[in-house]
């Protein structure tokens, strides 16, 4: 079984098995985003715009949940005061090849179904894992009932 850097991270093995996993965003406090998308056109560079990076930042599944489906194949990050660009997310096809550990300890049933719903993200096995009962429901995270007293 992968050790992942972020402990509270659970995966299924066969998603292990397919799922390369980085962690690079948990690093920086500051940085910049691009997404590389799909168009009729063909691929585009989309850099996100100054207020949106604090906000990825803060919320990382936003890098990869503000496109329509099928279209983001890649999502890159600056770290602050470099010049070089790091992949955090990418996918080919039909396959989610490598996510960070952010991106996937933030990751909701709800953006997975709604736009990754033909990809290997979208896995019930892994759902039941962690116990997602609603799209709400955190998919690589325990989900934890809480009882009211």
């Amino acid at each position: 079984m992968r050790s992942f850097t972020n402990k509270s991270i659970k995966m299924t093995p066969s998603l292990q098995s397919e799922l390369m996993c980085v962690d690079i965003i948990s690093n920086y406090t500051e940085g910049k985003f691009r997404m590389i998308v799909k168009t009729k056109l063909g691929m585009t560079c989309v850099d996100a715009r100054d207020f949106d990076n604090p906000r990825i930042m803060a919320n990382p599944e936003c890098a990869i949940s503000g496109y329509k489906a099928n279209t983001l194949q890649t999502v890159q990050f600056q770290p602050e005061g470099s010049d070089f660009w790091l992949t955090v997310f990418s996918r080919t096809g039909k396959r989610v090849k490598l996510i960070d550990e952010s991106i996937l300890s933030n990751l909701t049933v709800g953006t997975i179904n709604g736009m990754f719903y033909n990809t290997n993200l979208m896995n019930m096995e892994q759902y039941k894992l962690v116990g997602s009962s609603s799209w709400a429901s955190m998919a690589f995270v325990e989900n934890k009932v809480e009882v009211a007293a």
